[in-house]
């Protein structure tokens, strides 16, 4: 086995999973298949990007009743803390985001902020529209539908981010409220007004430390893993660790601090441990340059080529 080679009995080969016959597979494994068809066929028509940090620390990933969210990996840090929004008559509190729909919606504020060098980020006339944008179904019932997804963007732009940082030998705190401005239209559901944002607005200092600190993410595989949270931070965590990685023996992380990472809310490390090496594999299909290795006790990390190469970003 290579280091750019999955160990079989660990991990499903990328080049395998084509094979398997269409009507065996449910519609996840379809996505992931046409992601990595295209993704090794193909050079990306545009690049998106996410914050350094949040490539490191993810929101919660389940919901949760808690107002202040902390998480840590190394270097980075954030401190995530309920908020609440104004409806025309009073304020109404906000839970905390949660799940794959706040990432996405990073991922698209801040691909637009960088592509289009504007704070300001429009995000269309309908609610349609921008699920559509994001690869988001807009059919499927409440839970599916427009309900769920209304209300992450509602906590998300009530929530304050600050972000910590520590590199060039300085330790940095940036208060970093992605949203500052929240601009809504009222929209009446058939039971109750309900708010729709038309226009978003990141915060300065968001902004100007995303410019310095953007990470360039292949949209595609993003679709392809807007089923589970996990596997979108597992996805953006390599995409900036991997290419960073300068020994030669690459890096070896165990299974304990692999779960101080991702699994913190997983009570049982046998249940993180089989759900990582299942998410694992997703993202491999829509990396397949990432050279990973399972090893007794963890996986080791190796030098890789980031999934969107200079070469190939789509910048301004």
């Amino acid at each position: 086995m290579t280091a750019s080679q999955p160990d079989l009995e660990a991990f499903e080969n990328p080049s395998e999973t084509p094979k398997t016959p269409r009507r065996r597979r449910r519609p996840v494994s379809d996505r992931l298949v046409e992601a990595y068809n295209r993704i090794v066929s193909e050079p990306p028509d545009r690049s998106d990007f996410l914050h350094t940090v949040m490539c490191q620390v993810g929101m919660p990933r389940r919901s949760t009743e808690a107002r202040l969210f902390e998480r840590h990996n190394g270097p980075f840090s954030i401190l995530l803390e309920a908020g609440k929004l104004w409806n025309g008559r009073e304020w109404i509190p906000q839970p905390l985001p949660y799940g794959s729909t706040p990432r996405l919606v990073m991922v698209h504020l801040s691909s637009e902020a960088i592509r289009t060098q504007n704070r300001r980020v429009e995000l269309g006339d309908s609610m349609r529209h921008f699920l559509q944008t994001l690869g988001i179904q807009t059919n499927g019932g409440k839970r599916g539908g427009y309900t769920m997804f209304r209300k992450q963007m509602e906590a998300l732009a009530a929530c304050r981010l600050t972000i910590g940082m520590q590199y060039e030998g300085r330790v940095v705190t940036v208060d970093a409220k992605p949203i500052k401005r929240f601009e809504a239209w009222l929209q009446n559901d058939g039971v109750q007004q309900t708010l729709w944002p038309g226009v978003l607005e990141l915060s300065t200092d968001f902004y100007e430390t995303l410019a310095q600190h953007a990470v360039p993410l292949d949209y595609r595989a993003l679709s392809a893993l807007k089923h589970s949270a996990l596997a979108l931070d597992v996805y953006t965590w390599l995409a900036h660790r991997l290419c960073r990685i300068k020994k030669a023996n690459g890096v070896m992380l165990s299974w304990e601090n692999l779960r101080d990472q991702f699994g913190q809310e997983y009570v049982n490390s046998k249940d993180f441990k089989r759900e990582f090496r299942n998410v694992l594999r997703q993202v491999w299909l829509v990396y397949p340059e990432a050279r990973l290795e399972d090893t007794p006790g963890g996986v080791i990390l190796r030098e890789s080529p980031p999934p969107i190469s200079k070469a190939k970003l789509s910048l301004p």
